[in-house]
């Protein structure tokens, strides 16, 4: 995996539960702190009270390996029961205007509704960032950086889509 191959992350699970249940839990920002590794905190910004276009929201960030990091995400895309997507454009004092990722949640019913197809992932955005300077600084490493930063998050997203299946089917 290289830069230049616009690197993403997607996982999926199915879940008992109807999709407005689901829904709930994915356009609740606070749901993902619950059950993600890294995602340790979030709180609306510029007055905002929930989700919609536009909105945007602060999170709090910790890893073992990258340490400690906030971030400022802002929504992009919300269809109720379809489509929950916000860019993060804000990292460390540092507004980058493009996207330096971006995350989904898509939902989708199976069988007779009572069921769930819920997928969420990650892709890299256009800006420049941390992730790509390191790599900038380590060039013969690019593909084991990337590797490895995307097996994190392959396990973070799995974990937090385990935790959404159990708030819903509770």
């Amino acid at each position: 995996m290289r830069l230049t191959d616009s690197p993403q992350v997607e996982c999926e699970i199915e879940i008992a539960a109807d999709l407005g249940r689901v829904w709930e839990l994915v356009s609740d920002i606070s749901t993902s702190v619950r059950h993600s590794p890294e995602l340790q905190e979030v709180e609306w910004l510029d007055g905002a009270v929930g989700p919609g276009v536009g909105a945007s929201f602060t999170g709090r960030n910790r890893n073992a390996g990258l340490g400690e990091w906030q971030t400022v995400s802002r929504i992009v895309e919300m269809e109720p029961m379809r489509t929950f997507r916000w860019e993060v454009v804000y990292y460390h004092d540092r507004d980058h205007g493009d996207p330096l990722s971006v995350w989904t949640y898509s939902l989708e019913p199976v069988e007779d509704g009572t069921r769930t197809r819920l997928r969420h992932g990650m892709r890299l955005g256009t800006a420049r960032g941390p992730l790509q300077e390191f790599i900038e600084r380590n060039p013969e490493q690019e593909e084991r950086i990337l590797d490895g930063r995307f097996a994190r998050l392959r396990v973070g997203i799995e974990t937090t889509l385990a935790g959404v299946k159990s708030d819903a089917e509770a």
